[in-house]
């Protein structure tokens, strides 16, 4: 597994680790300036060796937070660390400026530590796609996982932002499932719109049955399903953290795809076509027993409305309104 990957199980790394008997720290960030490479959140997995895996900065404290990981191992007691990074060292590790980063650190086990099986809950709910926040009372060290239906409205906030942070005397951490994107066509858009996805941390999935359309040569890198939408949407089940995009103008294709999207919980249904070409699809649709909320949750014509012209800048306007749609709702 690649260190990129590793990066993404920071949690699951810090379970094998403690339960191997090599010990483990995870070390969070609660806080830090706007410059930061590593948002609150990003965590890095400290082992009773020294090794590491993950990252809190860009390198300005790194070495401190190993040292203070193995402290806390020793002792078996959870700390929150404060760091003043001046402008001088922030611009060494490729900052703009300095500021301030506060790092949790908890020991796996211990007296005062993240307790193994409120871990491992945790990793069994990230093996299961199911979203999960992590609260921290910094008074106490009391802990729980906190699901989205449960959540308060300022941790429901939190989890759809998936933005970690305080919240009074408590630190929440934001576990979501990772992001999907199901494109419905391989079509000139498609080929702009999945590369810039992923760079925005989706994971695309590609169907069109047309091989000749879907062809590696044509996506290379990119998992293309070949099978029919209706086929292809079952098996990979859209959550609440995919988007599904059509784009093939084609009925056969994209109304299948745009009926399975409605009965999941995806949180983004856009779909390619000009508004008379959205109208007849509506007419279909309504006489497919479709509801009118149901219909309310279709973004067509797909994309923010910026002037797109070229296939590249429509795919720059889909993945603008798909991000929209994720943080603000809607």
């Amino acid at each position: 597994m690649t260190e990129t990957a590793n990066h993404d199980r920071i949690p699951e790394i810090a379970l094998d680790w403690h339960r191997a008997g090599r010990g483990a720290v995870l070390a969070t960030v609660m806080e830090t300036w706007g410059s930061a490479p590593r948002q609150a959140g990003s965590q890095l997995a400290v082992s009773g060796a020294g090794e590491i895996m993950g990252s809190v900065s860009g390198g300005c404290v790194e070495g401190a937070v190993v040292t203070e990981a193995l402290e806390a191992l020793a002792d078996g007691h959870s700390r929150v660390l404060t760091f003043g990074v001046s402008d001088e060292t922030a611009f060494s590790v490729g900052l703009a400026c300095g500021g301030t980063i506060r790092v949790l650190v908890e020991p796996v086990g211990g007296a005062q530590g993240l307790p193994e099986s409120l871990l491992a809950e945790l990793v069994a709910a990230r093996a299961g796609r199911v979203a999960r926040a992590y609260a921290v009372n910094l008074s106490d060290w009391s802990r729980r996982l906190i699901a989205p239906e449960a959540a308060p409205a300022p941790v429901r906030d939190r989890l759809r932002a998936d933005k970690s942070g305080v919240e009074g005397d408590t630190f929440v951490a934001i576990h979501n499932p990772a992001l999907r994107l199901i494109v419905v066509g391989a079509v000139h858009i498609a080929q702009a719109l999945l590369p810039m996805a992923r760079l925005a941390g989706y994971d695309p999935t590609l169907i069109d049955p047309r091989e000749a359309f879907g062809s590696g040569p044509r996506f290379p890198g990119e998992t293309i399903l070949h099978d029919w939408p209706d086929e292809a949407m079952a098996a990979l089940a859209p959550d609440a953290r995919t988007a599904v995009v059509t784009l093939t103008h084609d009925t056969k294709l994209d109304d299948p795809a745009i009926l399975a999207a409605l009965a999941s919980d995806c949180f983004y249904l856009g779909c390619l076509g000009s508004t008379r070409t959205h109208a007849k699809r509506l007419e279909r649709l309504r006489a497919a027993g479709v509801s009118e909320a149901q219909i309310a949750r279709i973004h067509a014509p797909v994309g923010l409305d910026i002037g797109a012209r070229t296939p590249a800048e429509i795919a720059v306007s889909v993945l603008a309104q798909i991000t929209q749609v994720l943080r603000r709702g809607g």
